[in-house]
């Protein structure tokens, strides 16, 4: 035992003294919880990844996880405490002897609060999805853009650890191993250019790094962004994207798939629209992250958990995941049209997640184009004046510019908009012929006292329709409308199953 190791067995046996102090050990780090406190000291270890074999390098790499950390979850990091041995050889924690190490001095949250905890409780809401997605895009609002070199050099060697660990672990077959390394580096050539021009225009950032479902716990009614990554500021510098990855693919891994479709959404809505021209990227992105997670979980194969089934299971999930991410299906795109009250952006948000590939469709929706058109809040009220024929056209526009954009990156795309005239229809048909990709249109019905109903029912919603538009749309001269027809007067789940089907009839 080195020097350094038998001085923590010391401190560890002090603070474990007395017996309502719990202590957690991971593979870097022992945490101490007493009451509403918890102390993390880094263990004296080196591993090829991370250093902390001095008493000096545990120091510094409290004072950086304090410093990453403490801007998004101040209600957790505090500061970092001296442990100290006292003149009469005792231990004592923030005391006035020689420190002799050092710890990150938090408040104790409840683990059972973390998102893999909850996921595995049940399935998240669409409001609490939202949440997730807006504490990311933060997190990336607040990062500090890098040079992207490192990260566009590091891709590949991400691929090739992934293949090396996994056929290391002897757990997984050669084979499909090599077949997911092959894919993966045939993912990041085609990626390349895109990625270089992320790095040169800022989307290469200092992020948070480890962002799996365990690093985001629920405090109070607010998802909360913890344990960065601190010691290694290369390995947490990179693309955004990347980054979000981390949380769809576990979402995704947890069956989770509506909130991976929100979030992901909730992030592109966030954040500046040059994502959507990196959507391509995303599945080697999740398919990298997977495969890190088929490995952390193969590591756990130690004694005496050597022949666990549930990891083994875990981590073959991880890594079908993975396979399965890197080679998407070919992109869709859906247009659901119908008037005020249909329950069309109900209907759009519930199919999102179903249309491949994952972890879904993007949802545009005219109403949310038109108060970006005028620089206001989505649940903000226009006068009629911003509902001309001219500025219909012109939220039509943007609506299949920014479909082209999602199609060409091989991303479906959901547009969800009234499509009461012909030529607004007509434009997404030639979209879908120009793009190479299958359009399913739905026109969802009801009649108008059902769609008045909904209408009076909603709340904080981007529509601005009342009834009484509702009830002017009746006179509406619709024409041939040359999509599938949806009776919408049903039940959500009655509309949602009929418009499921006439998408797998027309694929």
């Amino acid at each position: 035992m080195t020097d350094n190791s038998a001085t923590q067995e010391r401190i560890f046996t002090a603070l474990t003294a007395h017996p309502r102090v719990k202590r957690i050990d991971t593979h870097a780090a022992s945490v101490f919880l007493d009451g509403a406190r918890a102390l993390k000291i880094k263990r004296a270890v080196k591993y090829p990844f991370l250093d902390y074999s001095t008493l000096e390098k545990r120091r510094i790499a409290c004072d950086e996880e304090v410093r990453i950390n403490r801007p998004h979850a101040p209600q957790i990091y505090h500061r970092v405490v001296a442990i100290t041995e006292e003149p009469d050889g005792s231990v004592k924690v923030d005391g006035r002897g020689r420190p002799i190490e050092y710890a990150v001095d938090m408040s104790r949250f409840d683990e059972s609060r973390t998102l893999d905890h909850l996921a595995k409780a049940g399935r998240f809401d669409a409001d609490f999805a939202s949440a997730i997605a807006d504490a990311i895009a933060a997190s990336h609002a607040a990062a500090m853009p890098a040079d992207g070199k490192a990260w566009m050099s590091s891709i590949p060697a991400l691929i090739d650890g992934n293949s090396t660990g996994l056929r290391n672990d002897n757990h997984v077959p050669t084979a499909e191993i090599e077949q997911l390394g092959e894919a993966s580096h045939a993912a990041s050539l085609r990626a390349r250019r895109l990625l270089e021009e992320r790095s040169r225009r800022g989307f290469v950032r200092r992020c948070h790094g480890d962002l799996h479902l365990a690093n985001i716990v629920l405090i109070g009614q607010q998802p909360v962004l913890f344990d960065a990554i601190e010691f290694d500021a290369q390995m947490a510098t990179v693309d955004v994207l990347y980054d979000l990855a981390f949380t769809l693919m576990d979402l995704l891994r947890h069956d989770q798939s509506l909130a991976a479709n929100t979030v992901l959404n909730g992030y592109l809505a966030a954040t500046p629209l040059e994502n959507l021209d990196a959507l391509g990227a995303l599945p080697l992105f999740m398919s990298i992250r997977a495969a890190i997670r088929a490995q952390v979980a193969l590591a756990r194969l130690k004694p005496p958990h050597s022949g666990d089934a549930g990891i083994l299971d875990e981590a073959r999930r991880y890594f079908d995941l993975a396979r399965a991410l890197i080679q998407p299906p070919a992109p869709h795109l859906i247009a659901v049209g119908g008037l005020s009250g249909t329950g069309k952006t109900i209907l759009a948000r519930a199919l999102a997640p179903t249309v491949a590939p994952q972890p879904g469709a993007v949802v545009l929706r005219s109403d949310i184009i038109r108060k970006q058109m005028f620089g206001v809040a989505d649940t903000d009220r226009l006068p009629p004046s911003a509902y001309t024929p001219e500025l219909a056209e012109r939220v039509y526009a943007i609506l299949a510019e920014r479909a082209r954009r999602v199609l060409a990156q091989g991303h479906s795309a959901i547009i969800d908009g009234v499509f009461a005239r012909d030529f607004e229809r007509d434009a997404f048909v030639a979209l879908a012929r120009e793009c190479n990709v299958p359009l399913t249109g739905l026109f969802l019905v009801a009649d108008l006292a059902t769609r008045q109903a909904r209408i009076g029912g909603r709340s904080s919603d981007a529509s601005d329709a009342t009834q009484e538009v509702a009830a002017l749309q009746e006179h509406y001269n619709i024409g041939h409308i040359g999509w599938t027809t949806i009776d919408a007067s049903g039940t959500q789940a009655q509309t949602l199953q009929s418009c499921r089907d006439a998408i797998a009839e027309g694929r």
